[in-house]
């Protein structure tokens, strides 16, 4: 079942209350799954439960790499991990003991990674991961996920639980705007057209589908045809989805709350370039890093808002 309820309100959850009703979920009905923290519970909202259940939920501390490899012989001995850190953490700082531990070796487990890109807020630009989908995009095998909302999120999490290799779901602790309905099932794998359009598509992921819904219909009221695409799963990309709106559209737009460069954009381009060469641009972080500040400033700062994708969009249209 897939339900679009996208009316531009935000949904009145916090995503980290959905992670831990998930993962709480999850685990207890699974008794192969277990879950690991990196002293950030109360931030992945598993606290009271793994207060609760702590045969079942690991604190491994502020040692994030030691967490990943506690994390592979977890899977080693046939359990199916779960942890969570910030997404810097959860990529950057242990990222050698997931690619040898979890992937090289075959050994499979779920990161989580929350508060990406400018989500990050004022934790500033130590904690604020713009190279995180970049990092886990080169790792051979894995999933990478930048869920949209409530939903996705529930939804990914629970298949990335049987799910081979490593998967990395990166989400925002706070809220999101609401785009499907509880219960829907979003594939892994497969991109969701939220609007039709006919003159330029956008391509957008996580935080970025709201703006680009907001572009979308800006850019409507003007007389120009914008469709935009959920793209969740960056990788494995639907290469399927993304030509046949390019050659249906004929520019493209890609809007990411992470660096332009190997992300979402990245496996789009490659796309293009080897099935449907068509006017792209891009609506990413550039080569920067980040810096403390409010996420409304961030994302004007860094270029992240709705009328930078109209911008964007009606450059590439130029291009056609």
């Amino acid at each position: 079942m897939l339900n679009i309820v996208y009316n531009g309100e935000l949904d009145p959850r916090l995503c980290k209350d959905v992670i831990g009703a998930t993962v709480a979920d999850i685990v207890d009905h699974d008794p192969n799954a277990i879950f690991l923290d990196a002293d950030l519970m109360s931030c992945s909202g598993t606290l009271k439960w793994a207060k609760a259940n702590p045969e079942r939920a690991i604190d491994c501390g502020i040692a994030e790499s030691n967490m990943a490899g506690v994390a592979a012989g977890l899977a080693v001995a046939g359990f199916k991990p779960i942890i969570h850190s910030f997404g810097t953490f959860a990529s950057r700082r242990c990222y050698d003991q997931v690619f040898l531990s979890g992937g090289y070796a075959k050994n499979d487990m779920t990161v989580i990674g929350t508060d990406p890109g400018v989500t990050a807020t004022m934790n500033g630009g130590t904690h604020m991961p713009f190279e995180d989908v970049a990092l886990y995009n080169a790792l051979p095998g894995a999933t990478v996920i930048d869920a949209s909302d409530p939903a996705c999120l529930a939804s990914v999490l629970r298949q990335c639980q049987n799910r081979p290799g490593v998967k990395y779901i990166r989400v925002g602790r706070k809220q999101l705007a609401r785009v499907y309905a509880d219960g829907s099932e979003l594939p892994i794998g497969k991109a969701i057209t939220l609007r039709d359009g006919s003159d330029v598509v956008i391509f957008a992921a996580g935080l970025m589908l709201h703006e680009a819904m907001k572009a979308a219909a800006s850019l409507e009221a003007q007389g120009i045809s914008a469709a935009v695409v959920d793209c969740f799963t960056i990788k494995p990309i639907d290469a399927d989805a993304v030509e046949a709106f390019a050659k249906k559209c004929g520019a493209v737009v890609v809007a990411e709350n992470a660096n332009r460069h190997g992300g979402l954009y990245n496996n789009i381009l490659e796309v293009l370039a080897e099935r449907c060469p068509v006017p792209a641009a891009c609506v990413a972080v550039e080569d920067e890093f980040g810096e403390v500040g409010t996420q409304s400033y961030l994302m004007e700062r860094f270029g992240l808002t709705a009328a930078h994708i109209e911008q964007q969009a009606k450059a590439v249209l130029k291009r056609k």
